[in-house]
């Protein structure tokens, strides 16, 4: 074991200098040219099998040592945030609006890492698939690459993903069965009246009246139509409508996001935010439009693969199981409906001013690099053991 940290802690500089320059040069989903072809790079200077184009911008690099015809996947995703950076640091965006907000680019050094020991030590039996995914910030290329038949050319036992999580202290490796990651729906009302003049608002409906009763209701809805026991969260983020102090508009637009883990309850929420919106628009004698988007199911963890990854964590020291579920949304959970897997946090700690993930002053925790690596090495050690 010792060795083997040694041997990790040698590539940590070299990689902090990768990581940092893919900061510097952050690319948007599906626009990932420069970083795919910094990684095709690296893996084939290592002799791995090199796939491109897989999903988009996916890449896939195949090392198979041995004979046995056990098989993991390891993915880290490689875009950035539309988010203009205030960091301040000598390595910032160099494309303005364009940041690594979210530490992918953390990911991917520490997958590339795990690959180049992995590629010298050999020290196990049956094959990696190295999988680097395009556009999960929103974009869906996880469900791309699987569309794309990740899991038939690329066949694996488990997949997991390892993200930073700044709310956990730095080294921390937690994760759990079951859900891990929320799904993720966004909706979009639009209420429509007539329009008028404000001084005469009995000649037609009023939209900006009928949305705020919307509003109101919605805001109930979780603690009226969903059991005490089920997580959920419904947030309206944007209301808009109107152009003028003495004009009724003559529609208004609500906009907002639903969190669930149960589909039951996803569909509950769904089926009772209609019932609302058409409830209210007919007493108001407004109409009511609604868009619903279900972009991203609930990442829900295997249980022996959740289990798997512990093992894995408590062998190279700090491994904590997650007490409950996190609220925000991660694409992975296309690849966990289509292959058995878990979603890991690695513990980035909140040491520069209590910055959050997608927060402008974030930055990824590069004291935490060799920790990711040797997490990547020890789920395949020990899932592909000898």
């Amino acid at each position: 074991m010792s060795d083997q940290i040694a041997q990790i802690d040698q590539l940590v500089e070299p990689l902090i200098a990768f990581r940092r320059d893919i900061h510097a040069h952050p690319e948007l989903a599906y626009a990932e040219h420069r970083t795919a072809a910094l990684v095709v790079e690296a893996l084939a200077e290592l002799g791995l099998e090199v796939h491109t184009g897989i999903g988009g911008t996916g890449v896939v690099g195949v090392l198979k040592v041995g004979d046995s015809e056990r098989r993991i996947g390891l993915r880290a995703d490689m875009d950035a945030l539309p988010i203009h950076e205030e960091t301040g640091l000598p390595y910032a965006s160099r494309n303005p609006g364009v940041f690594h907000g979210c530490g992918h680019d953390g990911h991917v050094a520490m997958l590339l890492g795990a690959a180049q020991h992995l590629a010298h030590s050999r020290d196990f039996d049956g094959t990696v698939h190295f999988i680097f995914q395009p556009a999960e910030e929103g974009q869906g290329g996880a469900r791309a690459m699987v569309e794309d038949g990740l899991f038939e050319r690329f066949p694996c036992d488990r997949v997991f993903a390892l993200h930073n999580w700044p709310d956990l202290p730095a080294g921390t490796i937690a994760t759990r069965p079951g859900p891990i990651m929320a799904a993720a729906d966004k909706f979009e009302i639009t209420v429509r009246g007539r329009g008028g003049h404000a001084a005469m608002p009995h000649q037609t409906p009023d939209a900006i009246l009928a949305a705020s009763h919307i509003v109101t209701q919605l805001n109930e809805l979780v603690s009226r139509r969903i059991p005490p026991m089920s997580s959920a969260v419904l947030s309206v983020t944007q209301i808009s409508g109107g152009s003028s102090h003495n004009v009724l508009p003559a529609a208004v637009r609500i906009v907002g996001t639903v969190r669930t883990f149960d589909p039951e309850v996803q569909d509950r929420i769904e089926d009772s935010l209609r019932q609302v919106v058409e409830g209210v628009t007919l007493a108001s004698g407004a109409t009511g439009e609604v868009s619903y988007h279900r972009y991203y199911p609930a990442t829900i963890n295997g249980a022996e693969a959740a289990e798997e990854a512990l093992a894995a964590a408590a062998s190279i020291g700090s491994a904590e199981l997650a007490p409950e579920p996190a609220f925000t949304s991660e694409d992975f959970g296309f690849m966990l409906q289509a292959c058995d897997g878990a979603y890991i946090w690695l513990g980035q700690g909140r040491g520069n001013g209590d910055v959050p993930l997608h927060s402008p002053h974030y930055d990824f925790n590069d004291a935490v690099l060799a920790t990711g690596i040797r997490m990547h090495v020890a789920l395949v050690e020990r899932h592909l053991a000898v």
